[in-house]
């Protein structure tokens, strides 16, 4: 009898304070839930920075950011990553071919004038002094774009050698990079 009056007071307890208890319980679960995809979310843009600049396999990118290889996969899939990444690996040296060719460019359309008139004007002059700039700069000057070049460019080379090898020299040359981001 003792047993059935707990129950019909645990009952009625329920029954009086169950509002109180559901909202406590969704209000929890729903912070739960936003929290948990905050931490995917910033999981995913990470993964996402890994793939696009570093230049990274799915596998190591599983690694780094503790989530599966097949989620990465399917995020890559889903958002065009590939297609992101393509735009990203404009190199220097296709930059500098551009700036080659607008200089280039710039110098036939002087030299078509008639005798006499072949010399630039004041903006062509200005134009051809920062392409010339520019060339100079990218030329001598190793920038970041350069450092991750050479990383990409190693870490290809010796992923097919030594996996493990490969993810340590990725750590030394993100702790480089983080380095040369801070001078």
């Amino acid at each position: 009898m003792r047993l059935i009056s707990l129950t019909v007071g645990h009952f009625f307890l329920f029954f009086y304070l169950k509002p109180y208890f559901c909202h406590q319980l969704f209000s929890y679960s729903i912070i739960l839930l936003f929290m948990l995809k905050q931490e995917k979310g910033q999981k995913r843009e990470w993964a996402k920075l890994l793939y696009i600049r570093e230049n990274m396999t799915q596998k190591e990118i599983a690694e780094k950011v503790g989530m599966s290889a097949l989620t990465i996969g399917k995020w890559i899939k889903i958002e065009a990553w590939d297609k992101l990444r393509q735009s990203m690996l404009i190199t220097r040296e296709t930059q500098l071919s551009r700036l080659y060719m607008q200089l280039d460019e710039l110098n036939a359309a002087i030299l078509a004038r008639e005798e006499g008139r072949r010399f630039p004007d004041y903006k062509e002059a200005d134009a051809i002094s920062k392409l010339t700039n520019a060339i100079k700069a990218m030329e001598t000057d190793a920038s970041i774009a350069d450092i991750v070049e050479v990383a990409k460019r190693l870490l290809d080379y010796l992923r097919p050698v030594s996996h493990d090898k490969a993810v340590e020299v990725a750590r030394i040359f993100d702790d480089f990079i983080k380095h040369c981001l801070k001078s």
